[in-house]
């Protein structure tokens, strides 16, 4: 018979995505998440059988989170140029406000486009995304053209911000964003 099992794996995969984030992809090694969870290492091997694995699980259950939180958002806004604002402010807020925890977490990046199940995810994440953004700009020539130009800005205004870190990530990002609707009157 089975032992019942003392943390659910969603409980773990969270455990293991905070270690990530906290100290890198390469400190999530079996014995600092038997520290983390209480759980032993052989344990650990049953679920997840290789590091790869585990890491993999980790990052999965991630874009899990940030798919969720992009659906709730883009189900929230306004479909409006100010709902696209709003929509990749609050995807924002989750990078935290300081830049060298948010350049850390660029190295999840990193993983993701090394493993071809990860990168698939975040190639589906993208068009969901560009869809969202799209979809409050129905009423203009080009809305997929205007959704990637954006993403494209919200994306270099992250990194922009990471190299001054002027304050909260969010404020920076929607200021940047404004700046880019002015521009192209969207």
């Amino acid at each position: 018979m089975p032992r019942r099992r003392t943390l659910s794996d969603e409980q773990l995969l969270a455990m293991v995505l905070a270690l990530i984030q906290a100290e890198g992809p390469d400190a999530a090694t079996f014995a600092a998440v038997a520290k983390a969870s209480g759980l032993s290492g052989s344990t650990l091997v049953q679920r997840f059988a290789t590091k790869a694995a585990m890491l993999r699980s980790a990052l999965l259950y991630a874009w899990d989170r940030l798919d969720a939180e992009t659906a709730r958002l883009a189900e929230s806004v306004p479909k409006t140029s100010e709902g696209a604002v709003a929509l990749l402010v609050g995807l924002s807020k989750d990078y935290g406000d300081n830049a060298a925890a948010y350049g850390e977490g660029l190295l999840l990046l990193r993983e993701d486009f090394r493993d071809p199940v990860l990168r698939a995810r975040g190639a589906a994440w993208g068009k969901a995304l560009t869809a969202a953004i799209a979809g409050c700009f129905a009423s203009a020539q080009a809305p997929e053209t205007i959704a990637r130009l954006m993403l494209a800005q919200w994306q270099g205004s992250l990194t922009w911000w990471g190299f001054s870190a002027g304050g909260p990530v969010a404020a920076y990002v929607e200021t940047e964003l404004r700046r880019f609707l002015a521009a192209v009157k969207a």
